[in-house]
């Protein structure tokens, strides 16, 4: 297969101004599979003044209108299912049954919002007699979103679909590893929806180059931005100096903490789920498994052979995939040699997969580490991949101590039957998702963010709705 992947900008598949093309590589074979635009500046300006363009019709679009067309698009992403799940798996390594369900969750997020629209309203403010005040949420305008390789379409309709349910245009940048789904589903929206064309626009290229263009441009009013602490600080320094708002969602180090009374039964899979799932590549996992010390050596036998019986490789029914990127797989292998170095003991993986079975693809097996201290640089830095620490704990106090010694906050876990020990561990972890007995529960309903350097703002949920609007108060004397 070669694909030769253009932006999608007007309704319409544009090649690079610079004339200049990516190569693109297949993870899962290491194989070239096409090439992408490799998008500059100028490519930014066309798709952010298309989308400026048609920002008044969307706007004033009534917001059922808007919802339909949202509705639409959620059908036909459920159509194209097929040919989508084979574009992300290709492209990012996924096993063939993972790809469809991440498929249906992007439906989820048009259906979701698209069902939301009139749910779009101000307040009346009572000051007094003879005034009549109220609130009106209003959209920015052009919004850019800059998207990560670990997710493609999940993450571009996570943004894309509350942007637009607001009135809201929007350009996207996906990954340059990545973009094959992010410029289908514009296509479908545009050629097979009806969604005006401008309204969701897709520039190719590093983020360097096209995206910190798209960050800078003048006519964008609102950022949406998922990846690495290092680059969201530099998008964060530039909408800053532009004094444009900004959602950041970044990395996480992730304490799943296990307590003496939790039922082994669902703790030990869900604990080795927490962190194998898309081979450890979701800013979420579950990578610090503190465990209370008199279960410890319990739940590491169990953990060990449930990471040690998860299947890996290029097969479709494989549990972990591979590594979605290049230099991602060789990053990996590197903190097996500092986990060496650091002292901690792998239970079990630590190693690549064997390369009669890799057969070419970036796979590494699943890993748990123990004789692990909060202050190595394997339980503090994010290694995206699957590689788990096991951190023993004496008692509730020392589990929420360890739990908060990061610099992280997106998720924690928390596994007990007892529910007031659940709500008040729950109300002191410095994180924006609390899993109680299920890690990753939750779904396009409910709201995702991080605490400290996991970023600010909301995705996903009601909330995330209210981020893509600006509020205005109107106050008239009578």
């Amino acid at each position: 297969m070669s694909m030769k992947l253009d932006h999608y900008i007007a309704g319409h598949s544009v090649p690079p101004h610079s004339g200049q093309y990516f190569d693109n590589f297949a993870p899962g074979t290491g194989e070239k599979i096409g090439v992408v635009a490799a998008g500059d500046a100028r490519d930014i300006d066309d798709a952010v003044r298309a989308a400026q363009a048609a920002f008044a019709e969307w706007r004033d679009r009534k917001p059922i209108e808007r919802g339909r067309i949202m509705m639409d698009i959620a059908r036909a992403i459920r159509a194209h299912s097929a040919h989508l799940s084979a574009l992300e798996s290709l492209e990012t390594g996924k096993p063939a049954w993972q790809s469809p369900l991440e498929i249906e969750v992007a439906a989820q997020y048009f259906e979701f919002y698209g069902g939301l629209v009139n749910a779009i309203h101000g307040d009346v403010i009572n000051i007094g007699a003879g005034y009549h005040s109220f609130t009106r949420r209003e959209p920015y305008g052009v919004v850019g979103a800059i998207l990560p390789w670990n997710a493609p379409l999940n993450q571009t309709a996570r943004a894309t679909a509350p942007a637009l349910a607001a009135g809201n245009v929007v350009v996207a940048k996906p990954s340059e590893e990545t973009s094959a789904t992010t410029v289908e589903l514009a296509r479908i929206c545009v050629e097979e929806c009806g969604l005006p064309a401008g309204i969701f626009n897709v520039v190719l290229g590093t983020g360097k180059s096209a995206g910190a263009s798209l960050v800078e441009h003048p006519l964008v009013r609102k950022v949406a931005f998922t990846g690495s602490v290092r680059a969201g600080r530099e998008v964060g320094r530039i909408a800053a100096e532009r004094i444009i708002p900004l959602t950041l969602e970044l990395g996480g180090k992730s304490p799943n903490i296990v307590f003496d009374d939790a039922d082994m039964a669902i703790a030990v899979p869900g604990s080795a789920k927490a962190f194998v799932l898309n081979a450890g590549q979701i800013c979420l996992a579950g990578t610090r498994c503190l465990v209370q010390e008199n279960v410890h050596d319990e739940f590491l036998a169990g953990l060990a052979k449930a990471v040690a019986a998860t299947t890996v490789g290029p097969e479709a029914d494989s549990i972990v995939g591979s590594i979605t990127t290049k230099a991602q797989y060789e990053r990996v292998q590197s903190y097996y040699d500092l986990a060496r170095a650091e002292g901690a003991k792998a239970v079990v993986g630590g190693t690549v997969l064997d390369p009669d079975k890799a057969k070419g693809g970036w796979y590494v097996t699943p890993t748990v580490y123990t004789g692990v201290t909060s202050d190595m640089r394997i339980a503090r830095e994010e290694i995206f991949g699957p590689v788990a620490a096991v951190i023993p704990f004496k008692d509730e106090e020392d589990a929420i101590r360890i739990a908060n010694d990061t610099e992280y906050g997106l998720a924690a876990g928390i596994w007990t039957q007892n529910l007031s020990r659940a709500l008040r561990v729950a109300a002191r972890l410095e994180a924006g998702q609390i899993y109680v007995n299920e890690y990753q529960s939750g779904g396009v309903e409910t709201p995702l963010g991080g605490y400290k350097q996991s970023g600010y703002g909301r995705e996903k949920g009601l909330e995330a709705l209210h981020h893509y609007t600006q509020l205005k108060c109107v106050t008239i004397k009578l």
